[in-house]
Order: structure tokens, then sequence, then C-alpha cells
């Protein structure tokens, strides 16, 4: 149920449906009584489209969130695995076109070819199946497998997690697979604007993990000055930031994550 409700509030979640949809209401409405309610509703939708697009809203929401967690530093020894979350392949366009397609967050895979060249004994696992709401469709971990076979890693090392379809479910049944032990060190790739999500699930599912953030989106404070930007570009990284943050409220309300807006581990954690 958390699922499908998840991806119902989801696309509810992203301003640039709802504006559409004030500015749809409004010219609904103008063929009724309500045709004054309509107009300032077609008012209200256009010019909140141009506000958050033109102004750098999804820079600033997507730049907190990328700063929680620091590039990832080794200071502590050899890493005994790495676990990969997807939402980086599209599997049913890799299944038509007969290729892996791989969206703009595939650098949570392609970095997994210098970490496993670095770290030749660490255990690599894939997570990641089908999000797809109305039907069963293909897992995205099985097409995750030919590719990183393709940098050269041996299938000896890598694990498949075929069963999540979010990022709950992602920490649940990798915990499951990996079945960690005390005092092993698990990295965890994601893109950096999702590791704050991440790290509190897999906190919450009692898998210790550390945040190896990848596929930023964001450079420095100056990402915070107003540039010159589409509106639908604009928009769209405000879908894409307002959506995480609500990710991470649910999370929190539902108790899906170890505490409302995680961070680096303290010593003693």
């Amino acid at each position: 149920m958390f699922f499908y409700l998840s991806k119902t509030i989801g696309f509810f979640a992203a301003p640039s449906n709802v504006f559409f949809s004030l500015v749809l209401l409004g010219l609904v409405l103008q063929h009724s009584r309500f045709k004054a309610a309509g107009y300032r509703l077609l008012i209200v939708g256009f010019c909140s489209m141009l506000v958050f697009g033109i102004l750098p809203f999804g820079q600033a929401l997507t730049f907190a969130l990328e700063q929680r967690f620091p590039p990832w530093s080794n200071t502590s020894g050899t890493p005994d695995g790495i676990v990969i979350l997807g939402g980086v392949i599209d599997p049913e366009t890799s299944a038509k076109r007969g290729t892996i397609a791989l969206n703009e967050a595939a650098e949570r895979v392609t970095e997994i070819a210098s970490l496993a060249r670095r770290y030749p004994a660490a255990r690599i696992v894939f997570s990641g199946g089908s999000a797809n709401v109305l039907f069963d469709g293909r897992d995205e971990a099985t097409f995750a497998t030919p590719l990183l076979e393709s940098f050269g890693i041996s299938r000896d090392r890598v694990s498949i997690e075929t069963q999540s379809r979010n990022t709950a479910e992602n920490a649940q049944f990798s915990k499951e697979l990996v079945r960690p032990t005390s005092g092993q060190r698990w990295l965890l790739v994601t893109s950096a604007a999702h590791m704050p999500r991440a790290v509190g699930a897999f906190r919450k599912a009692g898998f210790p993990v550390e945040a190896y953030p990848v596929d930023w989106r964001t450079r420095d404070i100056t990402d915070l000055l107003p540039e010159s930007l589409s509106p639908l570009e604009g928009l769209r990284k405000t879908d894409l930031a307002v959506r995480e943050w609500i990710g991470i409220l649910v999370y929190w309300a539902t108790g899906r994550t170890s505490e409302l807006f995680p961070g680096p581990a303290t010593k003693g954690n």
C-alpha cells in the first residue's frame, strides 16, 4: 500500500503538476459561472510557473540536500562491500532496444568501475527492482549485471537484489541479501541529493553504511544565484528537489528513516 500511495503523492508533489492543474482548472472554469475564480486560478498557476521556473528554488533545495554528506574519503581502511541503488537504468527501454539505457543518474553505476579496481576484494550489490505502478515490469537489477561485467567486474563479485521498489525496500532487502556483520564496512552509492533519505532508510533497517555520494547537481553557493535557465528547466529542477524533500518528510512520518534529516554519523554511533 505504501508503494502505491507514495507514487500517487509523488505525482502531486511535483510543483509543475500542481501549477499545470491550476491553469487547466482555470481554463475549464472560463466556461462556467465561476469564470472570475477561473481567471484567478489561471493567473496564479501561470505566475507560479514563471516564478519557480526562473528563480533558483530548485537549485537552493538541491544544494541543501547535497551539502548534507561530503564526498567520501577513505580514512578507515578498505571497504568490505559496496551497495549501489537503482533508479539509473530504464529496464523497459533497455529490453526494447537491446541495449542498456541509462538516465541522468548514470554516475551511480559508472563510478563502480573505479571503485571495483581500487578495492578488488569488495563485494558489490546492485539493489533495484521494478518501480512500475500499473503492472509488473522488468526489474532494473537484471540489466545491471551485464553492465557491471562490461566494466571488467567478475560476475562472482556481484549480487543483485530485484525485489525493491523504493528506497526503504532497497535498505530492507539489501540487508537480507548481504547479512552484514559487526565491523564490516559497506559503502552506499547513490545520488548526492538522495543520500540523506537513503542513509536514513539503511540506518532504520539496521544496515550501517558509509555515504558515497555521486551525481552532484550543484557546484557551490553560487548556484543559489539566478541563472539563465529556461522556465521549463527551472521547473524540472524544482520538481526533483521538492519531491526528494517530501520523500524525506514522508519517510520520517511513517517511521522509514532513522531521523528527520540524516547526516554523517558522529563518533560512537
